[in-house]
């Protein structure tokens, strides 16, 4: 039975792990906190993620937790909108809706498809030998009790912006770059009469809001900052006040609802370039290790479910025999199948950042004005932007 190590129990770690045991292997995931997702934040799934999902029979129970409902769309500071659309539009053009839940839930119900023993927290994996047709990758395994190398047939790194593997793989190329922004989330109770999901842009800021289950509400938001910057006192909802506290209601509202030690913040990086490829030896790299995006499309952990899928797909087809002789090649079909397209998707993403990033008077009205004549076009000319996006299939569907 082909084996399996992941490095990095995120999101993507989580269903690359759920993915292979699936298709037969034996899997054994390493993930240096002592819990996963100890912190709430959420995150939208899009169609092309339910869909890669629903190959490991998660898809269903995501679908469930939606709150999603009416319409949404792209606001300006004073409540102003700039283009709407009907999410049970969108829903149809892509046969599946846009789901928005906690990000700990979907780590639960992916956890929850991984064998018993598969999992091992508060374990450090570091990439020693990515091996070859003949020869099995090896990793260096650090835990409370000490160190010692495993070896697998494939080795899986999920293990995020700042990946160690990617480093070791590919030293001194696409390194990221920080993109002048920093990032907020923060989950809190939802208005007593409800609300309507939106993004809104500002000069060089964002704020979205976006409804989640039991009558919660997700908030995200971005704004410039000199890289590794953090609020006065720490109080990064005091931050957010500042910034946001005399925009449209219910933002101001929804601030004052948030547990002010709640709140996460993170800088925004990307990759000017993307890797030559996602992969070398027996080890592949997934999710963030491999393409660094913005948050704008909000696909970064959409992709790395889509990688997941992919990456399973392939390495199954070749993993017959010990070590596995066909590995190396299967990966180099992952890297051909997902490079194209995420590096798109990165890209893609970057430049809705930049436009979002604008902070002069006239660069702004006339970003504006673009934006509400693509809305009165309608609804159906703002969902043909998503198609590139969320029409995407998993291997063996048909298209």
């Amino acid at each position: 039975m082909a084996h399996a190590i992941v490095i990095g129990g995120g999101i993507g770690g989580l269903t690359a792990a759920a993915a292979l045991h699936a298709h037969g292997w034996t899997v054994r995931l390493h993930e240096r906190a002592a819990s996963l997702e100890p912190v709430g934040s959420g995150l939208a799934i899009g169609p092309n993620a339910l869909r890669a999902l629903d190959t490991i029979g998660a898809g269903d129970p995501v679908r469930a937790l939606n709150a999603f409902q009416g319409e949404g769309g792209v606001r300006r500071a004073d409540g102003r909108w700039l283009s709407r659309t009907s999410i049970q539009t969108a829903a149809d053009r892509y046969g599946d809706p846009l789901v928005v839940t906690l990000r700990a839930v979907l780590v639960d119900l992916l956890a929850d498809r991984l064998p018993g023993g598969a999992l091992h927290l508060n374990s450090t994996a570091a990439l020693t030998d990515p091996g070859g047709a003949a020869t099995p990758a090896t990793v260096t395994v650090t835990t409370g009790s000490g160190a010692g190398e495993e070896t697998a047939d494939l080795v899986v790194a999920a293990d995020g912006i700042h990946s160690p593997t990617r480093t070791a793989l590919f030293p001194g190329r696409s390194p990221i770059r920080y993109t002048g922004l920093t990032a907020w989330r923060a989950v809190t109770r939802a208005p007593a009469g409800g609300f309507t999901p939106a993004e809104a842009w500002g000069r060089g800021t964002v704020f979205g809001i976006n409804p989640l289950a039991g009558g919660r509400a997700y908030l995200y938001a971005t704004a410039p900052a000199p890289e590794g910057a953090r609020a006065p006192g720490g109080d990064e909802r005091a931050e957010l006040l500042r910034l946001f506290g005399d925009w449209y209601d219910p933002v101001p509202a929804l601030l004052e609802a948030v547990d002010p030690g709640a709140v996460l913040r993170n800088d925004v990086h990307h990759m000017p370039r993307p890797l030559p490829a996602f992969h070398r030896g027996r080890v592949a790299l997934l999710g963030d290790a491999a393409h660094p995006m913005t948050p704008n499309l909000g696909q970064g952990a959409c992709q790395a479910i889509e990688d997941a899928v992919v990456l399973a797909h392939h390495a199954t087809q070749a993993a017959t025999g010990s070590p596995g002789p066909g590995v190396p090649d299967a990966l180099a079909a992952y890297t051909a199948a997902r490079r194209r397209r995420t590096t798109r998707v990165m890209r893609r993403s970057r430049q809705i950042g930049r436009m979002t990033a604008l902070t002069g008077a006239v660069p702004v009205f006339f970003r504006d004005a673009a934006v509400r004549l693509a809305g009165l076009l309608g609804p159906t000319a703002l969902d043909r932007q998503g198609d590139m996006i969320f029409r995407w299939r998993p291997p063996g569907e048909p298209a």
